[in-house]
């Protein structure tokens, strides 16, 4: 089976762009809604969640059920996942003095943090949130901050389990590929050997073997979604 990364989806407009970016580090993702996780199997290599527009402090903020997957497999939690994780385990947040948008620099770095492996001293990042992580469990480390956030990324310890409160997958975090990268390969152990060919080799593949010598009925909008599965049919079984 195909090596995953599971992006759990809290609404965040940036969400189908961590997906990009893992697909152009050759390494294949599929976006679920929080609300709807998926169990795990051999081949998910490891979960991101998603930023949102939604505060942890919310009435009706999301809760995921995290326990599905935190120590049990590698996960990473980008803006409101990092301070879900933090107010879930007994840490505080609470609404920034300002509303932190727009680039920052990290001015502490832990060198010998996996996930902040090859990250540049003062490297521009992006962020993009209401709230701040003003206090961490006793068994969260700190892996780098900015000045005017001191826990803008941890590690729990004893687990592969990591948050940033920055957005490592937009254009102005300066080292976001690299962190990303360092997660899905370093952490998760993805090969990246993943490209949209083989996504259309192993879809083929796969429809031969579920249809057999079954007739199709395919309602074509014209639109890109059924013309892909149009084609893709066609390429499988023909008229």
């Amino acid at each position: 089976m195909q090596e995953t990364i599971l992006i759990l989806d809290f609404g965040s407009q940036y969400t189908q762009l961590i997906a990009r970016r893992l697909r152009e580090l050759n390494v294949y993702c599929e976006i679920t809604p929080w609300n709807k996780p998926r169990e795990l199997t051999g081949n998910i290599k490891g979960v991101i969640f998603s930023g949102s527009p939604f505060s942890v402090r919310d009435e009706n903020a999301p809760i995921p059920k995290i326990e599905m997957y935190k120590g049990e497999i590698p996960l990473l939690g980008v803006c409101f996942g990092a301070q879900f994780m933090a107010n879930h385990f007994g840490g505080e947040v609470l609404p920034s003095e300002i509303r932190e948008y727009g680039r920052a620099n990290l001015t502490h770095v832990d060198s010998g943090s996996v996930l902040m492996n090859g990250v540049r001293d003062n490297s521009q990042v992006w962020m993009s949130h209401g709230d701040t992580i003003k206090k961490i469990p006793s068994n969260f480390k700190v892996i780098c901050s900015t000045s005017d956030v001191e826990y803008a990324g941890f590690k729990v310890d004893g687990e592969d389990t990591y948050g940033i409160q920055f957005h490592p997958e937009v254009y102005h975090s300066e080292d976001g590929r690299k962190i990303l990268e360092n997660f899905i390969v370093d952490v998760c152990g993805c090969k990246q050997d993943w490209t949209p060919d083989s996504f259309i080799d192993t879809t083929i593949a796969e429809l031969k073997e579920k249809i057999g010598n079954d007739s199709v009925i395919l309602g074509l909008s014209g639109g890109v979604d059924s013309t892909v599965a149009a084609t893709l049919l066609h390429r499988a079984i023909g008229e």
